[in-house]
């Protein structure tokens, strides 16, 4: 009868390591994929993708994003106006509502100001919390304004 109890319990142990194994390995290969969009809505400013302000900015596609990572992109912005602006950036629209909790976007030229005919180059930047969830696309509005 002891053999069976050996052969019995070793059965639960072996079960027991090969399940904790699989969750082991399951945590290792966890891995969210994060489709994204967005569109660019320019305030007394235009926005190109290159410094002859040649192509426009409609959209930008950031591509598919992991938590955890930031990823940039470069843009022109112009000032089409008759006097120096001053530059700010906002965001709205986010889909779902909840991603702007868990994703954001700077620039490195908030307050510049840029003359009139001026151009501008300006990072955008994408950053993903490594601590999103539930959340597998996204789509927001990019506002720039020029002041002036």
């Amino acid at each position: 009868m002891g053999d069976k109890r050996n052969v019995a319990l070793l059965l639960v142990v072996a079960t027991m390591v090969l399940a904790s194994s699989f969750a082991v390995f399951g945590l290792l290969t966890t891995s969210r994929t994060i489709q994204s969009s967005g569109t660019v809505k320019a305030i007394n400013v235009e926005v190109y993708w290159d410094s002859q302000c040649t192509q426009a900015v409609s959209e930008v596609d950031w591509g598919l994003r992991e938590p955890g990572t930031s990823v940039d992109k470069t843009i022109y912005v112009k000032n089409t106006g008759t006097v120096p602006m001053t530059l700010g950036l906002s965001y709205s629209g986010w889909v779902p509502a909840g991603a702007g909790n868990y994703i954001s976007l700077a620039w490195n030229v908030e307050g510049a100001q840029i003359v009139s005919g001026g151009v501008t180059q300006a990072v955008l930047t994408l950053s993903v919390l490594g601590t999103i969830s539930g959340i597998t696309g996204f789509s927001f509005n990019i506002v720039i304004v020029g002041t002036g």
